[in-house]
């Protein structure tokens, strides 16, 4: 797509009056979001279903098959879409990490970063620029949450993408899924392979909520398998290889 010209304020500086248009030319639209296909089933059936009437997606799986590019890619699409009910996009994660790494240091703000950089990257590639993540921040059209922080929040008119879920508890994927309010779109990302949960944070909650997911006609489970990791040959077959060896 077409990129607009950003002028060079080094060499022809912005006067008062010119300060106000050049803001507006920075806001991120729809027309600066790049076109993305999908190259699998699973991923052409999560197209597919997305723009009906369906309120809620697990999308579940090997990794490596694009489960949160395409939630994002998706979820942005829609709130750049004037006509459409949805405003922003919530991105809530709960605060575990891979390994015992000890407490952040600095406020809420500086710990939740460190969860922020795989949505950073992935905003960068979907529009083009590095600022983009923030430029959707600052245009409120995306939020990040930990998942510690929810009580007394509802989301109205956005789409809510809980991502990692596999990495929260029971209790913790409850609270998340009552935060959905009016006009408002639920998609959940996640492996069991994957959980990152220690005894001190309680067990995974992630069966817990295919079985109620099965229960509820507003949900679409889409379980993706190694037939559709697109990340590279070799991410490809160490899966395989891992779940050959139940690894």
């Amino acid at each position: 797509m077409a990129r607009k010209q950003i002028r060079n304020t080094e060499t022809n500086p912005i006067q008062p009056a010119e300060k106000q248009r050049t803001h507006q030319s920075l806001r991120l639209r729809l027309d600066d979001l790049k076109t993305v296909d999908p190259l699998t089933e699973n991923q052409k059936k999560f197209f597919d279903l997305y723009n009906q009437d369906i309120q809620a997606f697990v999308l579940c799986g090997s990794p490596g098959t694009g489960k949160t590019f395409l939630s994002m890619y998706k979820a942005l699409e829609s709130v750049l879409e004037k006509s459409t009910v949805y405003d922003q996009l919530i991105i809530i994660r709960n605060a575990i990490p891979t390994t015992e790494i000890g407490h952040l240091p600095g406020d809420l703000s500086a710990k939740n970063a460190a969860y922020e950089e795989p949505y950073q990257q992935i905003c960068a590639d979907l529009f083009g620029r590095g600022d983009a993540y923030s430029r959707l921040k600052e245009q409120k059209h995306l939020e990040f949450v930990n998942a510690s922080y929810l009580r007394g929040m509802t989301f109205d008119n956005s789409i809510v993408f809980f991502e990692e879920f596999q990495n929260a508890n029971w209790h913790v994927i409850k609270s998340v899924i009552s935060r959905l309010g009016v006009e408002s779109k639920l998609i959940l990302s996640g492996d069991h392979k994957q959980t990152d949960l220690t005894r001190k944070h309680g067990q995974s909650g992630f069966f817990e909520l295919l079985q109620v997911a099965q229960e509820m006609k507003e949900f679409v489970v889409i379980k993706f398998t190694t037939d559709d990791i697109i990340r590279s040959a070799f991410t490809k077959n160490f899966i395989i290889a891992c779940e050959k060896l139940d690894l």
